[in-house]
């Protein structure tokens, strides 16, 4: 009995039969092992000549044979799949880090699917739960809290992990950060440079190691000074909506503010909205610095002052480090662990520059 499938085709369609190994092999009257030594790359040291490596992969390209990647990683206990844990991948820092080391990973033969956890442990333990099922040959991981003990799952599986933007200070992990308190102690300097002395600090509830440190950085530069510290922690969980009433009723307490750091580029967007709503022009009346940059920034009037994160060297660190780890054997003792700390920039734009005073009007002489 036919297949109804086979009659429900239509006409002048047929059914594409995949081209196999053993196809290729016998049509060039080789052994399967021949076409695949040479498909991997190793033809030379099998001493198979070169007119039979080049028949194979003239066939091969001839009759675009694909290989069977489920197959490929049975047999070689490799995926090439890398996964890529974010907080936000909309977020334009986390944006332009995925792209780099999607371009970089992908130039060296591997995949990347990355995926965004909102910050969220619950939501970050189901994916890193679904990469170990599809059996990724490595992580990339923007942690959340509380996730130590997936972590340390994967650590005790020995697979190759590197930990980016913050770190879990409990478990022996690879890593690659930014001086936080480095950028937000140039950032408080600047503004006292510029005359002001009644600096707020906007951030988030969470106690994650590159929150902790911006705030630091913040707090020591004015306490070394013996001036007032003033900090709004914003919880995470809360809607945009809610986020700039929280900010707008700070800024309406504190009358006497001059200027305002912004721990994230997210709570600065959310703060020039609250500033805009309170009719508060910058930095007349009050002053802007954000940690990360943003294409908005650069456009708005006046452009805002950022504190910079080195995305390229972040991204170049980071699949660096983790392909070092990929090449290296399990049976092997184990590498020493890399812990990268890089330096952070300020982008002075008009947003932090005081003002100058009005020049009052000459009196006409009569």
């Amino acid at each position: 009995m036919k297949d109804k499938r086979m009659e429900n085709l239509g006409m002048g369609e047929k059914v594409k039969k995949r081209t196999l190994l053993h196809d290729i092999a016998t049509h060039l009257d080789v052994s399967i092992a021949t076409v695949s030594l040479v498909l991997n790359g190793k033809a030379k040291q099998s001493r198979i000549s070169d007119a039979v490596a080049q028949r194979v992969i003239a066939y091969v390209q001839e009759v675009g044979y694909k290989p069977n990647q489920l197959a490929k990683s049975l047999r070689t206990g490799k995926t090439h799949v890398i996964g890529l844990v974010v907080e936000d991948i909309s977020n334009p820092f986390f944006a332009m880090v995925a792209s780099l080391i999607e371009k970089q990973a992908f130039e060296r033969g591997y995949r990347i699917i990355y995926c965004s956890t909102d910050n969220n442990r619950e939501k970050t333990i189901e994916l890193i739960s679904m990469f170990q099922e599809r059996h990724v040959d490595g992580y990339i991981i923007v942690p959340a809290e509380g996730i130590e003990e997936q972590i340390s799952t994967i650590l005790r599986e020995h697979t190759p992990t590197v930990l980016f933007d913050r770190y879990l200070p409990e478990l022996p992990t690879n890593y690659i950060v930014v001086d936080g308190a480095q950028g937000t102690c140039a950032a408080t300097e600047h503004l006292l440079g510029q005359g002001f002395t009644r600096i707020a600090f906007v951030t988030t509830d969470s106690t994650q190691t590159q929150m902790e440190e911006r705030l630091r950085g913040y707090a020591q530069t004015l306490e070394a000074r013996q001036l007032p510290v003033s900090v709004k922690r914003v919880a995470a969980t809360k809607n945009s909506e809610a986020v700039i009433t929280d900010i707008l009723t700070f800024i309406q307490a504190n009358e006497a503010c001059e200027a305002i750091i912004f721990s994230t580029n997210y709570l600065s967007i959310y703060g020039l909205e609250a500033i805009a709503r309170l009719k508060r022009r910058i930095p007349q009346d009050l002053a802007v610095i954000s940690y990360d940059d943003h294409d908005l920034f650069r456009l708005y009037t006046p452009a805002i002052t950022v504190i910079a994160q080195p995305v390229e060297s972040i991204a170049q660190n980071v699949i660096d480090i983790l392909l070092e780890e990929l090449k290296h054997r399990r049976d092997a003792p184990p590498r020493p662990l890399q812990h990268v700390v890089l330096s952070p920039s300020l982008i002075i734009r008009q947003s932090s520059i005081r003002a100058p005073a009005p020049t009052p009007l000459a009196r006409p002489k009569w």
